[in-house]
C-alpha cells in the first residue's frame, strides 16, 4: 500500500453574525437559528467568488441543543437553504461549547488524509429559543453513582468551584479582566476590526417590524466599581457575576477550510495554517481548567512550547477560567498577546458557535502582527473538557517580535 503525505490545511475565511442577547427582547427573538447559519454560509461564498460551490466536499454545523430549528442535520439543511449544490453533503456536530471548533478539526482531519479538498464548518446557538439543557435527560446514574458532581451541570457553579480551587484568582482580578475585555472590544469596534467579519442579518419583530443586525448586542460600558456591586447568582457571597461572565446569546459562525495546495490552485487567501489540535478531559465540576491540558497536548504534538505562542484567543466563558489558564502558563492578566480585540465577556458566547469566532479574531491579529509565527485558540467545554487549536501565521515575515 502506498504511503500518503498529510496535506496542510489553511483557514481561508471565517465570518459570523452579530451576536444577540437571548430572550424575548433580543434582536433575534423572532429569527430562526437555521436562518442565521444560512446568512453566514452565503457570506462565505460571496466573499470568495473564486471558489466554485460544487468544490465543497462536506459541511458540518454544530449546535449544543440539537432540536427544533437547530436540528435536522443542520449541515445539510442549511447548505440547501443557502444555495449549495445538491451534491454537497452535510452533518451535525455536538461537543457543547466547542462544537464549531470540533467541526473545524473534524473536517480539517479529512483534508489532511486526502478525503476532502474544501470544507465549510459552522456553529449556531439560539439560546433564546433553546436554553442550555432544554429537553436534557441526563442518566440518573451520573449523579446517583457519583460519577459526576451535581454542580458540573451548572456552568456558573463550576466557575465558583474554580475560584475555590485557586483562591488567589480573586473576584477583583476577575472584574478587572472583565472590564479590560469590554474596553478592548470597544477599541476594536472603533478601529473597524470586528466589523470586517460580521454578516448583516435581517431581523423581524411583530411589534417593531423589520430591522438589520449589524453590530453585537451584548457589549456595554462598565467599571470595576460597577461590577463590584453585582449579584452572585450561583452562590451567596460568591465571585461569579453577570459582569465577569459571558451572557446568554444567539448567533452563528462559519469557516472555509481548504487544502493548501487547492487554495493555491484556486487563488484563495490564507488567513491561518493549522498546526495541531487537541481535546482533553478534566473533572467536570471544574470544567473551566480544561484549556490547560488541551493546550499542553496540542503544544507537545506540535513540538512547541508556550513561549512559541505569540497570540492567544481564549474563550471568555468566565473571567476566572481565563485567569486560571494564564496563571498556569505564567502569563500576566493584562498581557497584550491575549484576546487583543476583547472576547466573549463583551461580545457574547452563543455556545457551539464560539470556536470559529476565536479563529476569526486570531486571523485578524495574524494580519496585524506578521512578526508572530504561532497563535492558538482555546476554550473550556461543558462536562469537563478543553479544546485547543494551534495555528501558524501565513503572513509571518521571519523577524523576531
Amino acid at each position: 500500500m502506498s504511503q500518503r503525505a498529510v496535506r496542510d490545511v489553511v483557514l481561508v475565511d471565517a465570518v459570523r453574525t452579530p451576536f444577540g442577547k437571548a430572550g424575548p427582547k433580543g434582536m433575534y427573538a423572532e429569527t430562526r437559528a437555521d436562518d442565521l447559519v444560512v446568512s453566514v454560509f452565503r457570506e462565505l461564498l460571496r466573499r470568495n467568488p473564486a471558489l466554485p460551490a460544487e468544490r465543497i466536499d462536506d459541511v458540518a454545523v454544530a449546535a449544543t441543543t440539537q432540536m427544533g430549528d437547530q436540528g435536522l442535520t443542520l449541515g445539510r439543511t442549511a447548505g440547501i437553504l443557502a444555495g449549495f449544490p445538491a451534491s454537497v453533503p452535510g452533518q451535525s456536530v455536538d461537543r457543547m461549547c466547542a462544537g464549531a471548533m470540533t467541526a473545524v478539526t473534524n473536517l480539517s482531519s479529512g483534508i489532511g488524509v486526502g478525503a476532502y479538498d474544501v470544507v465549510v464548518a459552522g456553529g449556531v446557538e439560539h439560546m433564546g429559543r433553546h436554553p442550555m439543557g432544554e429537553g436534557m435527560d441526563p442518566n440518573p446514574r451520573l449523579i446517583a453513582e457519583k460519577l459526576v458532581d451535581p454542580e458540573a451541570l451548572f456552568m456558573g457553579k463550576t466557575a465558583e468551584n474554580l475560584h475555590d480551587r485557586f483562591p488567589h484568582l480573586t473576584k477583583e482580578r476577575a472584574d478587572e479582566y472583565a472590564v479590560r475585555s469590554q474596553e478592548k472590544t470597544a477599541k476594536a469596534y472603533a478601529d473597524g476590526v470586528i466589523q470586517a467579519d460580521l454578516v448583516p442579518v435581517s431581523t423581524r419583530s411583530a411589534t417593531l417590524g423589520y430591522g438589520l443586525a449589524t453590530v453585537d448586542e451584548p457589549p456595554r460600558e462598565t467599571t470595576v466599581e460597577a461590577l463590584a456591586g453585582l449579584k452572585t447568582p450561583f452562590r451567596a457571597h460568591g465571585r461569579v457575576t453577570a459582569g465577569n461572565s459571558s451572557g446568554l446569546n444567539d448567533g452563528a459562525t462559519a469557516a472555509l477550510l481548504v487544502a493548501e495546495d487547492v487554495a493555491d490552485e484556486l487563488g484563495l487567501t490564507k488567513k491561518a495554517r493549522l498546526v495541531s489540535f487537541a481535546f482533553a478531559g478534566v473533572a467536570p465540576e471544574v470544567m473551566g481548567v480544561g484549556p490547560v491540558p488541551s493546550t499542553e497536548k496540542a503544544l507537545a504534538r506540535a513540538g512547541l512550547s508556550i513561549a512559541d505562542i505569540g497570540l492567544f484567543e481564549i474563550n471568555e466563558a468566565f473571567a476566572v477560567q481565563v485567569l486560571a489558564f494564564l496563571d498556569h502558563f505564567g502569563i500576566a492578566d493584562d498581557d497584550p498577546r491575549v484576546n487583543p480585540y476583547g472576547g466573549a465577556i463583551a461580545v457574547g458566547h452563543p455556545l457551539a458557535s464560539s470556536g470559529i469566532r476565536l479563529m476569526a479574531y486570531l486571523a485578524r491579529s495574524f494580519e496585524a502582527h506578521p512578526e508572530v509565527r504561532y497563535g492558538l485558540t482555546t476554550m473550556c467545554i461543558g462536562l469537563g473538557m478543553g479544546g485547543t487549536v494551534i495555528w501558524e501565521n501565513p503572513h509571518f515575515d521571519g523577524k523576531d517580535a
